[in-house]
C-alpha cells in the first residue's frame, strides 16, 4: 500500500476501541457511503463530510433542512447518492433514540460483546470474513431501529474501525496493539 492516508488511517485510527459516540456516528455515516466503494475512496473525501455532516455530531446532522440536503447533494467533495444523503438523516435520528434508551450509543453497541474486543486470528487477507453472526445481529437491531444502510457487511466494516472486532492480521504491528 502506498497511499499515505490510507496508511495513516490503518496505523493510528483503524482497529483502535472507540467510546466516543460521535466518533461512532462518523463511522456509521462513512460505511453507509462506503457501501458499493472503496474504503479508499470514502476516506480521502472524510474532510468534505465532515463539514457537510456538522463534524459528525449526531444533534445537528438529524435538523438538517431539505436545502441542507440538496446543498449535499450538489457537493462533488462528497459521494453524492441521494438515498445514503438523506440516510444519514434518518440514521441521526434513530442514533439518538438509542443514546436517549442506553444513555449512550456506546453502551448499546458495546453491549453486545460485554464491552470486550474480539480479536480473531486471521493469518491473511482472505481470513477476515465480509460479516459475521455478531453483524449479522447488531445489523437487524439497527433495521429494527429505523436505521437504513446497515447491512450486515457495513456493521461489519464499522465494527472493525471502531474496535469491537480486531481483524488486524497476526503479522501486524498493530494486532497486539488493538487487542484488549
Amino acid at each position: 500500500m502506498d497511499d499515505p492516508l490510507m496508511i495513516e488511517y490503518h496505523d493510528k485510527e483503524w482497529g483502535v476501541p472507540v467510546h466516543d459516540d460521535r466518533k461512532w456516528f462518523e463511522f456509521i455515516v462513512l460505511d453507509a457511503f462506503q457501501a458499493g466503494l472503496s474504503w479508499r475512496t470514502v476516506l480521502h473525501k472524510r474532510e468534505a463530510f465532515r463539514k457537510v455532516f456538522h463534524n459528525f455530531e449526531p444533534e445537528k446532522v438529524a435538523k438538517m433542512s431539505e436545502k441542507e440536503l440538496e446543498q449535499a447533494r450538489q457537493n462533488p467533495a462528497i459521494i453524492r447518492n441521494r438515498l445514503k444523503i438523506w440516510g444519514s438523516v434518518k440514521n441521526a435520528k434513530a442514533f439518538l433514540s438509542l443514546q436517549e434508551r442506553h444513555g449512550s450509543f456506546n453502551t448499546f453497541i458495546w453491549s453486545f460483546t460485554e464491552g470486550k474486543t474480539i480479536n480473531n486470528k486471521c493469518k491473511t487477507v482472505d481470513d477476515i470474513p465480509a460479516s459475521t453472526p455478531l453483524s449479522d445481529e447488531i445489523s437487524k437491531a439497527l433495521k429494527k431501529e429505523g436505521m437504513t444502510f446497515v447491512g450486515t457487511t457495513i456493521c461489519y466494516a464499522f465494527l472493525q474501525a471502531g474496535g469491537i472486532v480486531n481483524d488486524h492480521l497476526v503479522s501486524c504491528f498493530r494486532h497486539k496493539e488493538c487487542g484488549s
